[in-house]
This record gives structure tokens, C-alpha cells and sequence, in this order.
């Protein structure tokens, strides 16, 4: 019988195993531009390996999830951190597993506002992108470059995850 997943806030202290949460941090803030612009300074750092790697930005366009949600697989990349922000202000799901051997663990499910991006570890399992209620932009900063910087795992026993909203 598949196992339902609890919903969590997207916190920066229960997202540090797994990376960093990217949002406008006070405590970064430096006035810029003869002060009409206030800079979030420094909140996630990309992270890329091998020869020939670039960091390059992206826009994924997600369609949106259908709840309850059956999630039966995890990917990660170990040449590269993957960051995704998103565009237009919609709350989404990043979900995370813990590595167990190779493979990903009981995943954790973070419901993110809409002002809230995550930048992925490189070598952490997450799911691919889950927007919720609407089709969503987001602008992802990741690896490009040689080597294969892709693996999935299929879950033997899927999860549930509820509605979100």
C-alpha cells in the first residue's frame, strides 16, 4: 500500500541537508543604485564539475500536478546544482529524499510560496518540477557540458503525495 507524504513549510533549516533555499533574506540585503534597489546578495552558490561544465540559466515551463499525486521516482545530478525560481509568484512543491546507499530514501515534500526558489545540491535526489494550480515559468540555473549528469531511480512502492492546497 503506498505511503502518504506529509506536506512541509519550505524553511531554509529544514531544506539545509538537501540545499538552499533562495528567497529575499534581510539579512543579505545591500542597497544598490544610488539606493532605489535593495540586492539580495549571495544566495545560492552554483555548483559544477568536469571538464568543458558552464553554469547556464533556463526557463522550464511546468504544467501543473494532479492531486493525490503518485510519485514513484527521484533523480539527481551529480556533475551539477540545479536551482529553480519561480516567475510569476505561484507556490509549488520541492521534494527531496536523503541518500540511502545509492539510492534515494523516504522523500520529503516542501510546499514553496511563490517568492521562494531552492537550489538543489549537486548529487541530491529531487522529483522533476512540481507546479501546483496553474502552468508555471521558472527559471532554473544548472550544468551544460560533457558527462552524464543525470540519474533516476524508480521507487519500488510509490508514495502519495495529498493535495497541496
Amino acid at each position: 500500500m503506498p505511503r502518504i507524504l506529509t506536506i512541509e513549510p519550505l524553511t531554509q533549516a529544514a531544506f539545509t541537508p538537501f540545499g538552499t533555499v533562495i528567497e529575499a533574506d534581510p539579512a543579505s540585503m545591500r542597497l544598490i543604485n544610488g539606493g532605489s534597489t535593495e540586492r539580495y546578495h549571495a544566495l545560492a552558490f552554483p555548483d559544477v564539475t568536469g571538464e568543458g561544465a558552464r553554469v547556464i540559466i533556463n526557463i522550464f515551463r511546468g504544467q501543473p500536478r494532479t492531486f493525490p499525486y503518485e510519485l514513484t521516482m527521484m533523480e539527481r545530478h551529480p556533475l551539477g546544482s540545479q536551482s529553480f525560481s519561480p516567475m510569476r509568484g505561484g507556490p509549488w512543491l520541492a521534494i527531496v529524499a536523503p541518500d540511502e546507499d545509492g539510492k534515494p530514501g523516504i522523500p520529503r515534500v516542501f510546499l514553496a510560496t511563490g517568492s521562494q526558489g531552492v537550489n538543489y545540491g549537486r548529487n541530491v535526489w529531487h522529483h522533476p518540477l512540481m507546479a501546483i494550480g496553474a502552468v508555471s515559468d521558472f527559471l532554473v540555473v544548472d550544468r551544460d557540458g560533457p558527462g552524464n549528469n543525470l540519474e533516476e531511480v524508480l521507487y519500488d512502492e510509490a508514495f502519495i503525495i495529498p493535495s497541496p492546497v
